[in-house]
């Protein structure tokens, strides 16, 4: 896993600070008004309010928008959109696996955008269920290094928590668990004292694919144009990029 979420991690890092920036911010806001619509507008008793709420945060998003989605989302102020999760399988450049998973109050628009920026940058749509057994539902908290925080001192503070595996990132750490686990985890390492970034149910890939860095740079800039659809939440794909392939696609 770590090729791919050092990707992830790295690519992160540079839509804050680039014009992606107002989309990052869009589906954050997003994911904390279905949170708040699910499970009500107070975070201390909705940890998936309470851990969109932190991602959004860690993310710079203005407390005022903050606020605003948890309104929308719990009904205490109008204008919420009646957003539904909707999944999509394909194939990438070179066979690799897609997973696409949108949040829209549109399916029609939805599914078009998808397939139309699939089949521009190399890629087909799938039937349901022939992409997806080879991900599984998973629990990741990403930790940042910091003093006096190691992968042994975060394994020692959320084994018993249900902690799978933790893997050393560079700048970051990645916490891996049952998806019904992350909020115990999550909640270990603030017991424990060590701050976190983000704690998610996410769909992880249980086997990979190495790739080239043509590959790679074709894939990526397939993940591109699915993320600059407004429905789209988040692209999973099963590609592993090693360091080399990483440093050349930077360079």
């Amino acid at each position: 896993m770590s090729g791919h979420s050092k990707w992830a991690t790295t690519k992160h890092k540079k839509a804050v600070v680039d014009a992606r920036r107002g989309k990052l911010f869009a589906r954050l806001i997003k994911n904390i008004e279905v949170a708040a619509r699910q499970g009500g507008g107070d975070p201390a008793g909705n940890p998936t309010l309470y851990d969109a709420i932190q991602k959004a945060r860690k993310s710079s998003v203005p407390l005022d928008n903050i606020e605003r989605a948890i309104k929308r989302g719990s009904g205490a102020e109008a204008g919420g959109a009646d957003y539904q999760t909707i999944m999509y399988e394909g194939y990438g450049p070179n066979g690799v696996a897609v997973l696409v998973e949108c949040l829209s109050d549109n399916r029609n628009r939805a599914a078009s955008e998808v397939r139309v920026a699939m089949t521009r940058n190399g890629g087909s749509m799938a039937d349901p269920g022939s992409v997806s057994y080879l991900f599984s539902r998973k629990g990741v908290v990403m930790v940042p290094s910091a003093a006096g925080v190691d992968e042994d001192s975060i394994l020692a503070a959320v084994l018993e928590a249900g902690a799978e595996e933790v893997n050393d990132l560079g700048d970051s750490f990645e916490v891996i668990s049952e998806a019904g686990d992350v909020v115990a985890v999550r909640t270990a390492l603030q017991s424990a004292g060590i701050d976190y970034d983000s704690a998610e149910a996410t769909f992880v890939p249980s086997m990979q694919v190495p790739v080239d860095e043509e590959t790679a740079r074709k894939v990526f800039r397939l993940v591109d144009a699915l993320e600059d659809s407004d429905d789209v939440q988040n692209v999973y794909t099963n590609v592993d990029v090693s360091d080399e392939v990483l440093a050349a696609l930077d360079a």
